[in-house]
């Protein structure tokens, strides 16, 4: 079951379940992004609040990605 495929030094989803789960890492970063945004005084607050869990986020769907493709494996 590959959910991703590598190309180069990234994963691409090629399946259902790898689109919806790039889906939901994207809706979650932008609603964080929103959120700390709300509440921050300066872009540098919204990056210093934000930027520290989208980076996180995005690293756990990169290694989900690689374990979940055929040549993580």
């Amino acid at each position: 079951m590959n959910w991703f495929r590598k190309v180069g030094p990234v994963y691409l989803p090629c399946s259902m379940a790898g689109w919806s789960l790039t889906a939901v890492v994207v809706v979650m970063a932008a609603r964080t992004f929103l959120m700390v945004d709300r509440f921050s005084h300066s872009a540098s607050d919204t990056l210093l609040g934000a930027g520290p869990i989208i980076a996180l986020l995005f690293l756990l769907l990169w290694l989900v990605a690689a374990k979940a493709s055929r040549q993580g494996r």
